[in-house]
């Protein structure tokens, strides 16, 4: 396992691929990677692309790559897609989008499929990036698959996150406002040229007059018409901005509480055997035993087993 670290810190690709395959499967050997590889991690930037379908976030992906390659860093691309329901695997659409880039060794590109999972991510979606920050990759971005409200847990790992809209929305802007609207560092308003853009616009900053984030951040507009490369550079600025400030040191730190909370939970459900959540479960539904109960049962035999 050294070796493949070593190749890693090395910038291989072909062992990067390696040892995305390893996380992905959850294995014992890709969490002993990840442990040795942790203190290589730190330096890149995360950034979460969301937003709802038909909100072109790929097509501003790809355009983000070129920027970014211009500015000769290196560049990972997270692209999180739905499950098939044939595989089980990723629909590869966004990587056929981005497919012009594969020939570039500074560009590495990664579908992942949620299986699943909610929230717009998959479940090893923040291990993939730990991996791609030990590789060298100086900017990460993590497309979400696009589901709308409900993709939120990309903030909960990015170091920036950028939601994005289109015009037309009109009056859903408000309605959104307790959900994706509440998670953005940025606002991209793509497909500007069409009509209804200054109205969002003029949307979005009425919603953003009525609360202040208490990290002092107020989320910037940016307009963009990616298909066009239009307003991509000022996109980018406007992540230089927030990755600059003290909104982002506040960001990470939070994050990683968040994740460590995460972590903790699934090794404590892991802990207890599938049969134990039927066997509970059959009788707290027919009333033979209360779920409070229950949990403090499995509680009380996690610190026995750790006492004993």
């Amino acid at each position: 396992m050294s070796d493949l670290a070593d190749q890693i810190r090395a910038r291989d690709v072909r062992a990067i691929a390696r040892a995305a395959t390893l996380i992905e499967s959850h294995s014992r050997a890709g969490e002993n990677l990840l442990r040795g590889l942790f203190p290589n991690t730190g330096k890149a930037t995360l950034v979460g692309i969301t937003g709802g379908p038909g909100a072109g976030k790929s097509t501003l992906v790809d355009r983000f790559i070129k920027a970014l390659r211009a500015r000769l860093q290196r560049v990972a691309v997270i692209a999180v897609d739905p499950t098939s329901p044939y595989s089980g695997g990723a629909i590869l659409g966004d990587r056929i989008r981005m497919q012009q880039h594969h020939a570039d060794p500074a560009v590495f590109i990664r579908s992942m499929a949620t299986r699943g999972h909610t929230g717009g991510i998959a479940a090893t979606t923040s291990d993939l990036a730990l991996l791609l920050d030990a590789a060298a990759y100086e900017t990460i971005l993590i497309e979400t698959v696009g589901v709308g409200q409900d993709e939120v847990e990309v903030a909960r790992m990015a170091d920036i996150t950028v939601v994005v809209l289109v015009p037309g929305m009109g009056d859903d802007v408000q309605a959104m406002k307790a959900g994706i609207m509440e998670i953005a560092d940025i606002y991209i308003i793509n497909k500007a040229d069409l009509p209804g853009a200054d109205r969002l616009d003029r949307e979005l900053r009425s919603v953003l007059s009525l609360a202040k984030r208490q990290d002092g951040w107020t989320p910037p507009i940016v307009h963009t018409v990616a298909t066009e490369g239009k307003g991509i550079d000022d996109a980018l600025l406007a992540i230089d901005a927030f990755r600059n400030s003290s909104s982002k040191r506040q960001r990470m730190i939070a994050s990683w509480e968040l994740r460590l909370r995460d972590m903790l939970r699934e090794r404590i459900v892991a802990s207890i055997p599938d049969a134990d959540f039927h066997s509970a479960a059959t009788a707290v539904s027919q009333r033979k035993r209360d779920p409070y109960s229950v949990v403090q049962g499995w509680i009380d035999a996690i610190e026995r087993r750790k006492n004993g």
